[in-house]
């Protein structure tokens, strides 16, 4: 029997999107920082999923990519419940470099699935987010 009440297994964990695009509207560099913190946290994952390699891929939970033409990182909140600390840190990374932090709802609700699929979906659903604002 599982220790959360059914209500609370069915919400999904928000995804957080920080884009690489500072409060003043200038490019944050390095130009590689999401891939440097998604390497920094590639050590936490789902159980099941540690390997012996973990640290030659990025964390399901934490994955740099690009959106329209952004540098952007993808955070899991899931992380949060991992490593509360990592979570903690991302997001004052973003406060304290003023990147633009967005939070949406895009992860399935099986966790074993590959995050790199859900990426697609997570970028048009951020370029349509964008787009409104």
């Amino acid at each position: 029997m599982s220790a959360l009440p059914s209500s609370a297994q069915l919400v999904k964990p928000r995804e957080i999107f920080i884009r690489g695009i500072t409060a003043d509207g200038r490019v944050f560099r390095p130009s590689d920082w999401a891939e440097r913190l998604a390497s920094l946290m590639a050590r936490f994952r789902p159980a099941g999923l540690c390997r012996k390699e973990a640290h030659l891929g990025y964390s399901p939970y934490c994955l740099p990519t690009v959106i329209d033409g952004v540098r952007c990182l993808v955070v899991s909140e899931s992380l949060r419940d991992i490593e509360p600390m990592a979570f903690d840190f991302l997001l004052h990374f973003a406060r304290d470099n003023q990147l633009d932090v967005i939070e949406a709802c895009l992860r399935p609700e099986d966790p074993a699935e590959t995050a790199i699929d859900n990426l697609d979906l997570a970028r048009d659903a951020l370029k349509t987010l964008l787009q409104t604002t």
